[in-house]
């Protein structure tokens, strides 16, 4: 399988060759600070993900960095410890095949909306959830 993304301008291109994760809704206070709502995001191992362009990076942690586009500011990727690297399931061109499968990080939700689609969800990180790992 490949899947194909780009930023909003198109300065910004990836190709991820192999299976995305499912798509998982963060909403966290950094995701809906960066994204002005909650982030929904899919993964890839980084060896798979192929970038064209200049990613611009953001150390949001002592963990984990954003990666956008320095042009038009498109939200592309969410880079922390493990294997995978998160991608922003609305930078995906077309239809990967990818679902949401669940939301993390709910005890952080903004209060203007409810999470009523019978999804698993977390009040924090779930490693059942998500494809981060340690190292």
């Amino acid at each position: 399988m490949t899947a194909t993304g780009s930023c909003l301008c198109g300065a910004v291109h990836y190709r991820v060759t192999g299976r995305l994760r499912p798509v998982i809704a963060c909403h966290c206070t950094q995701c809906r600070k960066t994204s002005g709502h909650h982030v929904a995001a899919t993964s890839a191992p980084r060896e798979s993900v192929a970038v064209e362009g200049d990613v611009t990076w953001y150390a949001s942690s002592e963990l984990a960095r954003r990666g956008f586009c320095g042009i038009c500011g498109s939200n592309l990727f969410w880079d922390g410890p493990g294997s995978h690297l998160s991608i922003f399931a609305g930078t995906l061109d077309g239809d990967p095949g990818v679902r949401l499968a669940g939301h993390i990080f709910c005890a952080d939700k903004g209060a203007y909306y409810e999470i009523a689609d019978g999804l698993p969800q977390a009040d924090g990180m779930d490693a059942l959830l998500t494809t981060q790992v340690g190292g």
